[in-house]
């Protein structure tokens, strides 16, 4: 049996999405959302904790991330988890996971600082044929 890489999150951008071209003009747009676990404590006490995780979305996704959302808007994303590694200016290894959008889907009501218009889902029907940073091909097992 293979593995599953799976995501979902439904959270509010802690930023408006950042679009950037590759060389060969993929759009590619990077942005946080931040999830909130509200729980009750040992000692009864009501707390919450906020989770923050990096999105990047590729191809016609990104361009549609970018053009529709915005800093504190809810957002439903559904992707996979990588975790890339390089090393920075100075020669230290550095590590990022972030989370590969390959759906998202607008929440909230038209006016509300959750949503534009109700739900409106966006899947990234050019999964495929996205392209992925140098050294982060899929070793696909079919």
């Amino acid at each position: 049996m293979s593995g599953v890489n799976k995501v979902i999150l439904i959270g509010n951008l802690g930023s408006d999405p950042q679009v950037r071209y590759t060389p060969q003009g993929t759009a590619v747009a990077n942005f946080s959302v931040a999830t909130t676990e509200k729980f009750t404590n040992k000692n009864g006490e009501r707390e919450s904790r906020t989770e923050w995780h990096r999105i990047v979305a590729w191809s016609k996704l990104a361009e549609i991330c970018s053009q529709y959302l915005k800093k504190g808007k809810q957002v439903y994303i559904e992707g996979r988890i990588q975790t890339r590694q390089w090393d920075d200016k100075e020669g230290n290894k550095r590590t990022s996971t972030e989370i590969v959008a390959t759906n998202m889907v607008m929440l909230g009501r038209a006016g509300d600082a959750g949503g534009d218009a109700g739900a409106q889902e966006f899947p990234d029907d050019e999964q495929a044929t996205q392209e992925a940073p140098a050294g982060q091909e899929d070793d696909l097992p079919f």
